[in-house]
């Protein structure tokens, strides 16, 4: 699904915003993140044997490429000295330590993401991106969480998200909500001769989340982590609209048939297995949607 919430991205303007409007408490959970880091959220012990089978180039630039969009608390996003924190990015570094190497962070945005890892400019993505069978066609994925949408209204305003017609929903643009949900609730809205969901494309979740806040749409769409701890940090302004639904694979994008792939579904199987993964996701108050199983292409084989 790929969505993000309530805090900075090209940031600096839209946390002003809502400082301004006094809507958001956007203050970080103890944990750092750098553009170049090995640094793990958990202690991680280096696994020789996943480090040796490492592709050559990586282990000679003794670091991964990680392409990400930090706009999406809180899951990936910028803490005050913007740099990237949250649980994907303590888990990315967590893969790195088990690997025993650094990670630089290629902060770009989210649709720039899969193609700089089919073209090989980065190693792979971290960025809440949904595995879906049509991106499969063009990068492999690695998975590693399960997420479902969750949408959020005003206080007090009753929305239904399986009786939107005629509402404006705000949903970041190209995630699965923008390209996949809305608008096939929109599609039933109007085969049923009713009016259509006016869709809000926003760059950032952020934007996203204060056009609800504002008073500029009725209701947001975004991945269950992400809806939620936008709601935690509006001081009561959001709230849930209808229960989670869809839920659907996280995946790391790779390149198609690259010899990274193996390694890193074997890595993050490691991090599940010795423990590593759960506390990460425990810090973060995300355990909902762990999984057990690093699986490859999940969406192609459900």
């Amino acid at each position: 699904m790929r969505i993000r919430s309530v805090a900075p991205v090209a940031a600096f303007a839209a946390v002003a915003a809502l400082a301004l409007t006094g809507c958001v408490d956007n203050s970080t959970p103890s944990s750092s993140g750098t553009s170049t880091s090995s640094a793990a959220a958990v202690d991680v012990k280096k696994d020789d044997a996943l480090a040796a089978s490492l592709p050559e180039k990586i282990k000679s630039a003794g670091k991964l490429v990680v392409g990400m969009d930090n706009t999406y608390p809180p899951n990936e996003y910028k803490d005050d000295n913007s740099q990237p924190v949250g649980w994907e990015v303590d888990l990315t570094n967590a893969i790195a330590a088990k690997l025993g190497v650094k990670v630089e962070f290629a902060i770009a945005k989210f649709d720039n993401i899969i193609p700089s890892v089919a073209g090989g400019k980065d190693d792979f993505g971290m960025s809440s991106f949904t595995d879906t069978t049509e991106r499969e066609q063009q990068v492999d994925f690695v998975n590693y969480y399960s997420a479902g949408i969750l949408w959020a209204s005003a206080k007090g305003k009753t929305v239904d998200p399986d009786n939107a017609c005629g509402l404006k929903v705000a949903v970041q643009s190209t995630t699965y909500e923008d390209t996949d949900e809305v608008p096939a609730k929109s599609k039933a809205c109007t085969d049923a001769g009713k009016a259509a969901i006016q869709v809000l494309r926003y760059d950032t979740q952020d934007d996203a989340t204060n056009a609800v806040i504002l008073g500029k749409a009725d209701a947001l769409s975004a991945d269950s982590p992400v809806t939620l701890y936008a709601i935690s940090k509006t001081d009561g302004k959001l709230q849930e609209a209808g229960k989670t639904f869809d839920e659907a694979p996280y995946g790391l994008p790779v390149a198609k048939g690259s010899d990274l792939t193996p390694v890193l579904q074997k890595t993050v199987q490691a991090l599940i297995d010795d423990g590593s993964y759960g506390k990460i996701l425990d810090k973060w108050g995300v355990s909902d949607g762990a999984v057990t199983k690093a699986e490859v292409n999940a969406a192609s084989k459900g």
